[in-house]
């Protein structure tokens, strides 16, 4: 459940910025995982897509890298580092 709510509020975040920029589309996002966050980029993809689906974020390019580091403060969260946005 936990997953399902840190993938909610980010694709949020996502179109929020999007939206805020007048956007037609999110190209792609780019995202750090913390090690102790539950996630693959594999798994996180599966999980945007779904959470992305009907939404201007649909289809976008995922760059999703997960941090070894135990220590960080975000190691149980993920952290979106970039968006590229399409205005036409």
């Amino acid at each position: 459940m936990h997953e399902q709510a840190t993938i909610r509020d980010l694709v949020a975040t996502v179109l929020h910025v999007a939206e805020e920029n007048d956007a037609k589309r999110v190209v792609r996002i780019k995202v750090k995982l913390g090690a102790l966050s539950h996630f693959t980029p594999e798994h996180f993809e599966e999980h945007w897509v779904d959470a992305a689906a009907g939404t201007i974020a649909e289809g976008c390019k995922i760059e999703a890298e997960l941090s070894e580091d135990l220590t960080d403060a975000n190691a149980q969260g993920v952290v979106l580092e970039d968006i590229e946005i399409a205005l036409d």
